[in-house]
């Protein structure tokens, strides 16, 4: 049975509309011709997600989501995504935008990486951010 899953580490964050949410997630999933097996998010702070690019990705800085696919199956889902809440804070203010409209910005950038798509290049991230924002406006 497909899940949605909401888990804390090291702080202590309350995530508000979690069906809503859990409604919106699938519905993305499927309307990119996936299936859902199982999608975690995991909130955390700053130092948390920080060891986590260290310590699996060699990388040395703050970021405020790591997607790690650990899906077997083309068109399946079934990843963890990490989210720095303190990072989703500051981007809220920097931003003007509610600290849950952030939120849902990086759950959905996270969950259109399990999805196939990549913001490396300024091509791939435009197209990405247009993903995002349409994505965005369809929640309930």
């Amino acid at each position: 049975m497909a899940k949605i899953n909401f888990f804390t580490e090291d702080i202590i964050y309350n995530l508000k509309g979690k069906t809503a949410i859990r409604k919106w997630m699938q519905e993305t999933i499927t309307a990119e011709g996936y299936q859902l097996a199982e999608l975690n998010f995991i909130f955390c702070s700053d130092e948390y997600l920080l060891r986590v690019n260290q310590d699996f990705l060699k990388h040395d800085y703050y970021t405020d989501v790591i997607t790690f696919d650990n899906s077997e199956e083309l068109k399946t889902i079934l990843g963890d995504i990490f989210i720095s809440i303190d990072r989703v804070k500051d981007n809220a203010q920097q931003n003007n935008a509610t600290i849950h409209d952030e939120l849902c910005r990086i759950m959905i950038h996270g969950t259109l990486h399990l999805l196939g798509y990549r913001d490396k290049t300024k091509k791939a991230k435009t197209e990405m951010t247009a993903k995002e924002d349409f994505y965005l406006a369809l929640r309930s």
